[in-house]
């Protein structure tokens, strides 16, 4: 159901912390990544999303490859074709059929068949308008949330072993020449139902936070 209330959805802008953001690469040309920067300006939580540049940063902020299962998705923004816009559509309804996300196309992403199946799926979205220029409009801000982010690559000396590291919040990192092995933010290392957050949980010591125990292994 396209969203037309106004108030409604700045209500819902705000509650949100992490906003996912498909086809935002290193690129500063390109629109999506300045979306990255412009939001967490006014203090949200961009997730860039960019199969190409994984494992390098925009602004601090980890650049994911996908959107990995087990996620929590509250505003998903579009900078894609139409085409991949319709295929990132049905990935969501497929995964996250029992949590709706908000669906915000971007001026160019607009796909009459993704907005028929999300009609009738029951979940809203957003079309003929800009993300970064709606919550200017509305003077909307928010407090980020400080939490750190985590990178696993291959090691480059040949053994075939990873290097796991932590990164603090908006620490920027350039792409590994290595082969990017898992990349996401400690809310991503908590839900995420990939193997490596999947094995970082399991070793944790009796009484360790997550986190603490995500540092531990860095050293």
């Amino acid at each position: 159901m396209i969203m037309s209330d106004s108030k409604r959805l700045e209500d819902l802008v705000l509650q949100t912390k992490f906003v996912h953001i498909l086809g935002a690469g290193v690129n500063p040309e390109k629109p999506a990544n300045s979306a990255v920067s412009d939001l967490s300006e006014r203090g949200w939580n961009p997730i860039p999303i960019h199969p190409r540049d994984a494992g390098a940063s925009i602004g601090g902020y980890p650049i994911r490859p996908k959107i990995e299962d087990g996620v929590l998705t509250e505003i998903v923004v579009l900078f894609l074709a139409p085409a991949r816009a319709r295929e990132a559509v049905k990935r969501l309804l497929i995964t996250n059929h029992d949590s709706p996300t908000l669906i915000w196309f971007q001026h160019g992403s607009e796909d009459a068949i993704a907005e028929s199946w999300l009609d009738d799926a029951g979940w809203n979205y957003v079309k003929n308008d800009c993300i970064v220029r709606f919550v200017q409009r509305h003077g909307l801000t928010r407090d980020p949330e400080l939490i750190p982010w985590f990178k696993q690559v291959q090691s480059d000396d040949g053994s075939g072993c990873s290097v796991w590291s932590v990164h603090e919040f908006q620490e920027d990192s350039e792409k590994s020449e290595t082969e990017l092995e898992w990349i996401g933010d400690l809310r991503d290392l908590e839900f995420s139902k990939s193997s490596i957050p999947n094995y970082i949980r399991s070793l944790r010591n009796e009484g360790e936070g997550l986190e603490e125990c995500a540092r531990r292994l860095a050293n």
